[in-house]
């Protein structure tokens, strides 16, 4: 639930009601009973992904997608 302060407000107490946000509260602020900003907790963008970490490092069997040997195969069960 955001809690409404005015500006005045706003300026003295502005560390403490950063330090709020940042614990996930939301604040309004207002001037003169009417809202002006909502002061929210930032979230943080997620890291880019780096492609290519693993490179010459694992390694695909070249029979990788070729039939599996018929002793390997048990007909009648059930997977």
């Amino acid at each position: 639930m955001a809690t409404t302060v005015n500006v005045h407000e706003a300026k003295t107490h502005l560390s403490r009601l950063v330090e709020q946000a940042a614990a996930g509260q939301e604040t309004i602020i207002a001037k003169a009973g009417k809202p002006m900003a909502r002061l929210v907790p930032l979230v943080a963008e997620p890291k880019a992904k780096k492609l290519g970490l693993l490179k010459g490092r694992i390694a695909i069997a070249a029979d990788f997608d070729a039939p599996l040997p018929a002793d390997f195969l048990v007909s009648g069960r059930d997977p």
